[in-house]
């Protein structure tokens, strides 16, 4: 198994637990104020939706689009969605952005659900299916967005794809056992992780999608080819340490 598989792999796992995380927190919201036919139906249904959108996506486009193409424009993605991650861990762990708390965003949502009005639509609670629906769906969504980059750039859409669905399964399994949000998942450390990975292969693959545009006979490659790919995630690693120290260390004043 080579070293871009695992990456693959471990970043699909790592991004897609964080945002089901997330989800499972706002349809355990749902369930326990407003009932849990409801909310179920919600989430499913979004998770229905999400898996069609990447049967659908995936295969036309590695289909259609050439693949130093792919992995230009999936690295400069990759690259932007993962700095994203990056610098809100960054800021977290200096202390210039608060922690996300599950159980505050659980009771948050409890709240909100308590407080909305009742409205049955085909036996439903429609604030519960439609509330459900859409978190699942836009937490999932990134999931796809994801799964989709990393399996379009790639000749192996397994890893990816086995990455989320095991990411899925663990909090599944973990939120029927125990009903409640997982609070002690240790998230800014893993959306760091997440950044760092999404960043690494972002560099990675912008470089190898500049084939695309390369002149014949002068391809363009990482020396080494996978083996370059943990001294960019160690760049990458050493850059954040390095901001969260300065940010530390600078007059709270500062804004980044």
């Amino acid at each position: 198994m080579s070293l871009s598989t695992l990456g693959i792999g471990a970043a699909c796992f790592l991004a897609s637990a964080v945002e089901f995380v997330e989800a499972l927190t706002i349809v355990l919201a749902l369930g326990v104020m407003r009932g849990w036919r409801s909310a179920l139906w919600g989430a499913v249904s979004a998770l229905a939706l999400l898996i069609l959108a990447v049967a659908a996506i995936g295969p036309s486009i590695t289909q259609r689009v050439d693949r130093h193409w792919l992995q230009l424009v999936v690295g400069v993605l990759l690259l932007i969605f993962g700095l994203q991650w990056l610098r809100k861990a960054i800021l977290r762990s200096s202390g210039r952005l608060a922690l996300h708390d599950e159980d505050e965003a659980f009771v948050s949502e409890a709240e909100a659900a308590h407080d909305a009005p009742r409205d049955l639509r085909l036996g439903l609670d429609w604030y519960a299916f439609t509330i459900a629906f859409k978190g699942v769906l836009l937490e999932g969504l990134e999931v796809v967005f994801i799964v989709v980059s990393f399996g379009a750039s790639t000749s192996d859409r397994v890893p990816a794809v086995v990455g989320a669905g095991t990411a899925f399964a663990l909090v599944l399994a973990f939120g029927i056992a125990v009903h409640r949000p997982l609070s002690r998942v240790p998230e800014n450390l893993i959306k760091h992780g997440v950044g760092l990975l999404l960043s690494t292969f972002g560099v990675f693959w912008l470089v190898e999608g500049l084939n695309a545009v390369a002149k014949n006979g002068h391809p363009v490659e990482w020396p080494g080819g996978d083996v370059a790919l943990p001294f960019i995630l160690l760049a990458w690693f050493a850059c954040s340490q390095f901001c969260i120290r300065a940010l530390r260390r600078a007059p709270q004043g500062v804004i980044v």
